[in-house]
Order: C-alpha cells, then sequence, then structure tokens
C-alpha cells in the first residue's frame, strides 16, 4: 500500500511522489509546509540541508525544489527508505543522499556543517531533546532548525542556542523556525 504527497512549490511544483504507508508516517500538512518554506523564502536557496527524520520525504524534495543546494536525508524504515530512493531517482536528485539509519546512527557519522535542519521526528518516539542535542554541534552559525510537534513547542528542551523565530499551529501540529546563535 503506498500514499502520495504533492510539491507545492519551485521546480517540482505539483509532482506527486508515493510514499509507503507506516503506521505514524505522516507528512508535513501542505498548509504547514507552505507557511515553512515563505518562512525560509530568501534562506533555502544553495542550503546545506539536513532532514533528521525523512520519513515520506516531503520537507527534503519541497526544499530540493526550491533551490536547496544539497539535502542529506535520514530514514531507518527499509519500505520507506526505497521509495525515497525512488523518488531521487524520478527527480534525478543527484544532490540529494540518503542514510538508512537511525537518526540517532547517523549524527555521530555525519562531518558535515548544516544550514538548515528539519526535526520532525515521530510523534510516539519523543525524539527531540535527544536529537537536538546530537545535531546542534553540525548546525552552522545562524543555521536554521524547523521544528514539528504534537505539544508545545517551549515544553520539548531544546539547546539554549536555538532562539524561536517564528511558530504556527495547524490542527494539533505545533511548528517552529529557530535560529543557532552564539550568546557571549
Amino acid at each position: 500500500m503506498k500514499n502520495q504527497l504533492r510539491i507545492i512549490g519551485g521546480e517540482w511544483k505539483r509532482r506527486q511522489l508515493a510514499f509507503a504507508s507506516i503506521e505514524g508516517l505522516r507528512p508535513t500538512p501542505d498548509r504547514v509546509r507552505e507557511t515553512l518554506f515563505n518562512w525560509l523564502m530568501w534562506d533555502i536557496q544553495n542550503a546545506q540541508v539536513l532532514d533528521l527524520c525523512t520519513g515520506s520525504g516531503a520537507l527534503s524534495f519541497e526544499a530540493l525544489s526550491r533551490g536547496a543546494k544539497h539535502v542529506t536525508m535520514i530514514e531507518p524504515n527499509q519500505t520507506q527508505a526505497q521509495f525515497l530512493k525512488q523518488n531521487i531517482q524520478l527527480l534525478k536528485a543527484d544532490n540529494c543522499q540518503l542514510k538508512v539509519t537511525t537518526a540517532q546512527q547517523a549524527l555521530v557519522t555525519l562531518k558535515s556543517s548544516f544550514d538548515l535542519v528539519f526535526l520532525d521526528p515521530p510523534y510516539s518516539l519523543n525524539l527531540w531533546e535527544e536529537l537536538a542535542k546530537l545535531t546542534d554541534p553540525l548546525i552552522a552559525e545562524n543555521g536554521l532548525i524547523y521544528i514539528e510537534a504534537d505539544r508545545e513547542l517551549n515544553t520539548l528542551n531544546l539547546p539554549h542556542s536555538w532562539q524561536s523565530i517564528k511558530q504556527t499551529k495547524a490542527g494539533t501540529v505545533r511548528a517552529g523556525l529557530y535560529k543557532k546563535v552564539t550568546r557571549s
């Protein structure tokens, strides 16, 4: 069984991409994605992007469609990883790397610095704090972090260097954009 998501902007606007039917896998809603990429309009061009819990790939493919330089996707589910590989080939997205492993395992091996990080783990796993701490050293100064959760974002115990810039809510989804700043 498979589902479809639609890219909403950029080079691949309106392209339909398939993803697996897996419990807990939910693409970022179109309305939230539209808001997010409006926020990122001036920052997405040539960005090095890390998608910690890629899932459907909605955020990764949207970022690539809108001009991101490179996206590193992390997806532990083998079935969904196959869909991601097919979509990468379909779009000829050679500026995209897929790591089929957990975010925790991938983060200890990554050496790059990232301008933008998507932190949108399966809600039931409650991984925000753990992944934020592991990811923080990989985020460039003034890098941006997008967080999506099913609870108030101020309860997630994020690093002190992450400054909230914008927040939105759509139904049960809470979303926020943060900037990494060094406090002196």
